[in-house]
């Protein structure tokens, strides 16, 4: 406070009286006694110089006792840096005193907003700017580098070293400790020279004192400790600063107007408007992410930023002041506009990649993966499906707990579980329905409810051949087609239909089941109870099936292929066998390909899709059958539709993350 009286003596102000209010204590009961004090001098001050208008600056609680000295006094008050948001108790402040003041000069768009929203009348307002970017704006000193010396040493250059400046925050003082005590952590392992200043006389700051004290940095070879710095210095060494960090206003507002680079510490500025130069580190448990944030920022150079002001704020101040109409009555008008949301960068989502957890349950396999956002996969876990409902349910549980513990370590945050399994699902409630003969014991089972409760994320649920075109439409060749299908071959045949970019779920959660659709009135045995299914002509099963009668008819081997006594023949066998030319291998897959292609020109005839995706391991297989048939058998009208194969190598997982990406997107699902 004495440094403060000294500089406005020194800018050759006449002095009309000196008020001592501070009460010593540094904590939140001496802050209440200043106010206190403050309110007890000033009316008598006020009743002597009897100002016209009295202009109050931003946020302090010493500025509080005199805006509401004046209020109560019929005295008219312009507040300056009014409507801006830093969250911290500086906000009630700084709003109590907007609510006591009769003019506002603001410093931002937005911040004018923010006093419109509060009620102030618009014509009271003044868009001026930050004064203090007149003199940031107009400041050059050729000589920089003997202030540096000064305060930092002989042998420090330019963008080589660190202003500090972090105050207490006076609604979670014990967190902000920890985080001074983080940050001058960090900045010893950074090992940069550093200009330290103390807290200012808030509630704490006496505890963080002690800190720096605790830590030696008053004496450490790399620090320099100072309790005040001259404004007009103080503006040369944030110029020329390789970073400055801490929670000053100072960092997030006048530091722009250089594009110095800030790393802006905890809440005490959270909602301050800044420029690109401003990185947030909002909390940190561990002098890691402040270091990270360090290396990230130190040495950059930003472009200058005047988010708060083009050098010409005092000019269109003074024309504000001599417009005020004093014989105007002090009465408020009001008014309620909408207020814009305000969004910057944060340290959190620089390192961390947004990610869901995406379960694929199989009929062979059971498999969990952490997906990001752009569709990577992070990481797979695979295990085999039990037979069981409890062991399913206990491996699924047990295996989303182990993938969310390692998406910590791999920097994944995860914003939900997708769930993409066989059978018929209600997607609004998680819950399986039924399922098909290849996953027992899965019908009316909640999946939602036990995964929600165990790992406290959200949770969706849907059916394998949907999360496949959801994959197609968020990562695959679906996206931005208004309509396509998708069919899935693998174990089973299953399917997904997209119709005006939105998923096709049907009156009781059975549409697109692709695979039952029947292609022929006396054809072998499906699955599903029926016959003459796509299922029971092109899946993996019946291909197992067919392979398996060769086999026991020993015409499935042809030269160049064996099959291990200890190994169950399958439809690659079949496959392996039509491609060496066995006659009735290549029979077997052209009439389970016609199958499929039968079922396609349904799929065309009946949706008139854009596009048809064929997924699955089998698919690569079938293409060409399939646009066979489609010629032969579609009508004219259709037979341009193109048929693909799927580019995505795991359509079930990448589906289920989408329907978890995808909600975080605000798309509706």
């Amino acid at each position: 406070m004495i440094n403060t009286y000294r500089m406005i003596e020194q800018d050759d102000f006449d002095i009309n009286t000196r008020l001592h209010t501070i009460v010593r204590g540094e904590d939140e009961a001496a802050m209440v006694e200043s106010v206190g004090l403050a309110l007890v001098k000033l009316p008598d001050v006020l009743n002597r110089l009897k100002p016209d208008i009295m202009i109050v600056h931003g946020d302090r609680f010493d500025a509080l006792a005199l805006a509401t000295s004046a209020a109560l006094m019929n005295i008219r008050i312009l507040h300056i840096e009014g409507g801006e948001v830093s969250g911290t108790i500086d906000d009630s402040i700084r709003h109590a005193i907007t609510k006591l003041a009769h003019y506002h000069v603001c410093c931002t768009r937005s911040a004018e907003q923010h006093l419109i929203s509060m009620c102030e009348d618009h014509d009271r307002i003044l868009l001026a700017g930050c004064p203090s970017y007149d003199k940031l704006l107009s400041a050059k000193n050729k000589d920089y580098m003997s202030i540096i010396r000064m305060w930092l040493g002989d042998d420090v250059k330019s963008k080589d070293y660190i202003v500090a400046l972090q105050h207490p925050v006076t609604t979670d003082i014990k967190h902000s400790i920890k985080m001074f005590e983080l940050t001058l952590d960090a900045l010893i392992s950074f090992n940069k020279r550093t200009l330290v200043l103390f807290p200012n006389i808030d509630a704490g700051s006496k505890e963080m004192v002690r800190v720096m004290r605790k830590k030696g940095i008053e004496h450490h070879p790399n620090f320099r400790a100072v309790k005040h710095v001259p404004f007009d210095q103080f503006i040369q060494l944030v110029a020329h600063a390789g970073c400055m960090i801490g929670n000053s206003s100072c960092g997030v507002r006048e530091v722009g107007a250089f594009g110095t680079p800030v790393i802006n510490l905890g809440t005490r500025q959270i909602g301050r408007e800044t420029g690109e130069n401003v990185l947030h580190v909002r909390d940190a448990d561990t002098q890691d992410k402040i270091l990270q944030a360090l290396h990230l920022q130190f040495g950059k150079q930003y472009p200058c930023s005047k988010i708060y002001g083009d050098g010409n704020a005092v000019p269109r101040i003074l024309k504000f002041l001599k417009s005020i109409d004093l014989q105007e009555p002090l009465q408020k008008k009001f008014c309620f506009p909408p207020v814009k949301d305000n969004i910057s960068q944060d340290i959190d989502h620089i390192l961390e990649t947004l990610s869901a957890l995406a379960v694929d349950l199989g009929g062979t396999n059971l498999r969990v993966a952490i997906v990001s956002m752009k569709g990577e996969i992070v990481k797979k876990y695979t295990q085999f499906n039990p037979k069981t409902y409890e062991e399913r349910i206990n491996l699924i549980l047990q295996m989303c707990v182990e993938a969310a513990a390692e998406a910590v370590k791999l920097n994944c945050r995860i914003l939900g579980v997708g769930i993409s399994t066989g059978g018929r699902v209600n997607p609004r409630e998680g819950i399986v329905l039924h399922s098909t003969k290849l996953i027992q014991e899965w019908n009316s089972v909640d999946l939602r409810t036990p995964l929600s409760d165990t790992l406290h994320l959200p949770v969706w649920v849907d059916n394998d051949g949907n999360c496949a075109a959801l994959a197609e439409r968020k990562f695959g060749q679906g996206k931005g087609l208004e309509n396509f299908v998708t069919l899935i071959t693998g174990t089973g045949i299953g399917g997904g239909i997209i119709h005006q970019h939105e998923l096709i779920h049907g009156s009781s959660f059975c549409a697109a089941e692709l695979g039952h659709i029947v292609v022929s009135l006396d054809g072998p045995d499906c699955s599903c109870g029926s016959h003459g299914c796509i299922e029971a002509y092109a899946s993996g099963m019946a291909l197992q099936r067919e392979a398996k009668k060769l086999h026991d008819e020993d015409q499935l081997l042809v030269e160049g292929m064996s099959v291990p006594k200890d190994e169950a023949v399958g439809a690659l066998h079949l496959i392996q066998a039509a491609k060496l030319g066995n006659a009735k291998a290549q029979s077997i897959l052209r009439t389970a390909g016609t199958a499929l292609g039968l079922g396609v020109v349904n799929i065309l005839h009946t949706m008139n899709p854009s596009l048809v995706i064929l997924s699955g391991v089998l698919a690569s297989h079938y293409i060409h059958t399939v646009k066979d048939v489609i010629r032969q058998q579609a009508l004219s009208s259709v037979q341009d539709v193109d048929v693909v194969v799927s580019d995505l190598v795991e359509p079930a997982l990448l589906g289920a993350a989408s329907m978890v990406l995808d909600y975080t997107t605000r798309r509706i699902y």
